[in-house]
């Protein structure tokens, strides 16, 4: 038995799972070399391969092997992981693609890492971080524009600490992967499960490997550049409500503010004259900006009370300082401005019998009547959109 923290106990310290589907070319190797390295450093462990379907040889390569054969109905590569990881017995987690890319018999220095007490151990096969990619194991762009560039984004992002996002060998715990509540089917599970481990700030380390030459020759690897590359920015978007909404929405309502600095006077710059039309597109700058800005906050609230990310000092700060009765208060006041202001344009309208006025003098009344009014209506129904958001924030 392996004792964890807390008293935790484990039939075995480790469990290797390979996502499997139609490998039959390189299974047995890849079976091969984690035994190996489980017998040779006396490891007690199981080897798990999470079958997703094949129609090849591979269930009879694993069963006459003796692996535990994990069948998993629902396609998907996250699917595949989960079915293996949520069966496996192990305190610690392995896993690998087992295609004979990666090197098995480097299970022992992963375990090593975990014994130590990282929550998860990242491999990287970029130079970056150390590691070695062999001639032909990795496409062109793989290498040296898409890896880099989403762990990259990754840091910046997300505050990970690994230099190979995509990495499909690393160990974890079972603990931790019990309270990341992973939800990615695809292969946006392993960028998943580095994402919200670098959130809640698990303990992550990354150690260097090398990639070799998909061993396959019955199928073309599994990979589709530009559909992967669009599906992991997409994640990284959806999963970062301040550079989604947050960012773009302060810098189109800092547009608007300038637009009116401008307009508002009626400022001249090279014979070009900023009037009343420029105070329209800075209004419309400013409703797209404050509405994104709105989007980020009804975001992280849904997040954080879901678990897809923790809480954090920024929006606890928001929460002390903007209730619902705050924003009401502001969504009314901004309101009454621009009726204000509204009510002002007609009425000077009325005195002149309703006949032609000077449009510019006009709109500079009109138009910002119009915005205050239309933030103020936005302020008062979100503001009781994020209270009913936030009602489980305890």
């Amino acid at each position: 038995m392996a004792e964890a923290a807390h008293g935790e106990t484990y039939p075995l310290e480790v469990s290797i799972v390979m996502p499997c589907l139609n490998e039959a070319d390189t299974l047995a190797i890849c079976i091969e070399k984690a035994q190996r390295s489980l017998r040779e450093n006396k490891i007690v462990g199981e080897i798990i391969v999470a079958d997703n379907g094949s129609t090849d040889d591979s269930q009879i390569i694993a069963a006459s092997m003796g692996t535990r054969i994990v069948k998993v109905e629902t396609k998907g590569y996250g699917n595949a992981l989960r079915g293996g990881i949520e069966a496996a017995a192990g305190k610690f987690i392995i896993m690998g693609d087992a295609d004979d890319s990666y090197d098995f018999l480097d299970i022992p220095r992963f375990v090593a890492k975990l014994r130590e007490g990282f929550d998860l151990v990242q491999g990287c096969r970029l130079s970056s971080g150390g590691g070695k990619i062999v001639s032909g194991a990795m496409p062109f762009l793989h290498q040296w524009i898409g890896n880099p560039l989403f762990s990259f984004m990754a840091k910046r992002m997300f505050r990970s600490p690994v230099n190979d996002i995509y990495c499909g060998m690393r160990g974890f715990t079972k603990k931790i992967y019990n309270t990341l509540d992973l939800r990615c089917t695809g292969m946006e599970y392993a960028t998943e499960m580095i994402i919200k481990a670098s959130l809640y700030d698990k303990k992550v380390c990354e150690i260097p490997i090398t990639l070799y030459p998909d061993g396959r020759k019955s199928h073309p690897p599994h990979l589709k550049t530009f559909n992967d590359g669009w599906r992991t920015l997409r994640f990284f978007l959806m999963y970062s409500p301040r550079w989604l909404f947050l960012i773009p929405g302060m810098l189109f309502i800092l547009l608007g503010i300038i637009g009116y600095g401008v307009a508002m006077p009626g400022v001249t710059v090279m014979s070009v004259t900023f009037d009343a039309h420029t105070l329209m597109f800075a209004s419309l700058f400013i409703l797209l900006g404050y509405q994104s800005i709105l989007f980020a906050i009804f975001t992280m609230t849904f997040a954080i009370n879901e678990g897809l990310m923790p809480w954090n000092k920024y929006i606890n700060r928001f929460f002390e300082l903007i209730n619902l009765e705050k924003g009401l208060l502001a969504g009314s006041g901004s309101m009454f401005i621009g009726v204000v202001l509204l009510f002002i344009a007609v009425n000077k309208w009325r005195l002149i019998n309703f006949g032609d006025m000077d449009y510019p003098q006009t709109m500079r009344l009109v138009i910002p009547g119009v915005l205050l009014t239309a933030l103020g209506i936005q302020t008062i129904f979100s503001s009781f959109f994020v209270s009913i958001l936030g009602m489980h924030r305890k």
